[in-house]
């Protein structure tokens, strides 16, 4: 599938979409803001963006699976712990279930090393959950996130990848890493609510 306006998706997209694709998001810039030069800590530190929970409840409704994957260098470094982690999962959880909305998982990967798999933008995440959950088709799902790894991490196993403007600078387009291009993530849930539901 071919992609050209980097502003909404294509006619051709909504002729192959069901409730079987999968949707991967990144965590920090896209769910959350980020705190600068530093980690969210804790939950008391952690802040939707706006938006954010109506598209959840947006997306209950288009997928059957629903992932975050982040990075999450804080605990590898020691500056939180795995417990402090566990928590801001929990309370991600529990307001996306509020809303009527549903993460089927959120994966992460504490390591300092760059190169080790389960890293962004190597793809052990995702690999992860594919073992766990089979049915995960790579060319048919989607990956959100807000940075080149992200957009790495989705198109070397075939996925639909969508840029996120946030606090990082948008790179320049026509770019083979990136196939759509959106403000937020609320303006791609009504972008495939306006088409499908």
């Amino acid at each position: 599938m071919q992609l050209t306006d980097h502003t909404n998706f294509p006619a051709e997209f909504f002729s192959q979409f069901d409730a079987s694709w999968t949707l991967f998001l990144d965590r920090d810039g896209v769910i959350n803001h980020e705190q600068e030069d530093d980690y969210i800590r804790n939950w008391e530190s952690f802040h939707f963006i706006d938006g954010v929970l109506p598209s959840f409840t947006l997306f209950a409704q288009l997928f059957e699976k629903i992932f975050i994957v982040t990075n999450q260098k804080g605990v590898g470094k020691g500056i939180m712990t795995e417990s402090d982690l566990q928590k801001i999962n929990d309370g991600i959880t529990h307001c996306v279930n509020e809303v009527n909305g549903f993460i089927t998982k959120i994966y992460y990967c504490t390591a300092i090393d760059n190169a080790a798999a389960c890293r962004k933008p190597n793809n052990g995440m995702a690999i992860e959950a594919q073992r766990e959950f089979p049915s995960i088709n790579f060319s048919r799902s989607i990956m959100i996130g807000n940075t080149m790894g992200d957009m790495q991490f989705g198109k070397s196993l075939g996925m639909l990848t969508i840029f996120i403007a946030s606090s990082k600078p948008t790179p320049t387009f026509p770019n083979p890493l990136i196939d759509l291009f959106f403000p937020d993530l609320y303006s791609v849930a009504k972008a495939l609510q306006n088409n499908i539901l």
